[in-house]
């Protein structure tokens, strides 16, 4: 697989006054990729990993995106899926993932199911709108999904995971219990600048690598990108504000972990577990507090 990492004009938010730049970045680098594989510099991937964002123009209505993408998509010959904000439904937005095959274009779809509060949709407008005017900065909300991101692309079951929902521990196991045999974290680490999110960010991909036994893909437009095996390390992990393109096999797996098969319950057992320990320890010190007075005494009474 491939997975490519474009690259935005600037850091911080202005990035999203750049959306065509973002675009293009993307489709020249996976247009390089094509390149290569043409001239057996690197294997034909199988699928292509494209990350979020890296089409805020809605390639659905617009056709002028639409080429672009297509065009990057049929040069290397793979589907790929690509991050993409999407208009609607109604006034909103939606955040989503979708598998765009040579020759046929847009298919199989997923839509972020945990947008962020305050950065993708204002919770409580109204009441913080009493406090600033600063909440009207996000004019328009981003919809949750309903539905679990699995998707079949090159002989994989891609399950998505967009941004910070790879911090939600239901969501990668829903995924993993639908039928994926690997995971993508598709992220815009942009807005962040240099700071130490995206370091974070992959730490919580390779957590994910190993509680459920899966290749994860960790994609980014700026980085930190990386190929994630399913014992948690990191590989060809990417800079920060370059273009990369990473190329390599994963190994796809199917048996469930632990962790995947019984879930929540494993955290709150061993939160009672922690729970009674605390409670066992604080009894043992009150009997100790106790026991030490009566001992005293006897020493006191011992002695004269």
């Amino acid at each position: 697989m491939a997975a490519v990492q474009g690259n935005t004009p600037t850091d911080g938010l202005d990035f999203n006054a750049e959306r065509r730049a973002v675009l293009d970045n993307h489709a020249r680098a996976t247009a390089q990729l094509a390149a290569d594989v043409r001239a057996g510099r690197v294997p034909q991937p199988d699928l292509v990993l494209w990350p979020e964002n890296a089409s805020d123009i809605d390639p659905l209505l617009n056709a002028d995106a639409a080429r672009v993408i297509s065009g990057a998509v049929d040069a290397v010959g793979a589907p790929t899926l690509v991050g993409a904000v999407l208009q609607g439904p109604g006034e909103g937005l939606t955040n989503a993932g979708i598998v765009w095959s040579p020759g046929t274009g847009p298919g199989q779809r997923y839509a972020k199911q945990r947008p962020a509060p305050f950065g993708e949709y204002m919770p409580y407008r109204s009441f913080f709108r009493l406090f600033t005017d600063k909440v009207d900065l996000v004019s328009r909300d981003f919809v949750p999904g309903t539905s679990t991101g699995v998707m079949s692309m090159g002989g994989a079951k891609v399950g998505d995971i967009i941004c910070f929902e790879v911090l939600f521990d239901d969501l990668p196991r829903e995924a993993v219990l639908a039928g994926a045999d690997m995971l993508v974290v598709q992220t815009n680490n942009a807005t962040f600048g240099y700071s130490h999110e995206a370091v974070q960010q992959l730490a919580m991909s390779r957590l994910r690598a190993v509680e459920t036994g899966r290749s994860v893909v960790q994609i980014s437009t700026v980085g930190v990108s990386a190929f994630i095996t399913p014992d948690g390390v990191a590989h060809q992990r990417t800079g920060l504000f370059t273009s990369a393109v990473l190329n390599g096999q994963l190994p796809l797996r199917s048996q469930l972990t632990f962790a995947v098969r019984h879930g929540q319950a494993v955290e709150l057992a061993l939160c009672a577990l922690g729970g009674l320990l605390v409670l066992a320890a604080g009894r043992d010190r009150r009997r100790g507090a106790t026991r030490r007075p009566a001992l005293r005494r006897r020493a006191v009474a011992a002695g004269r």
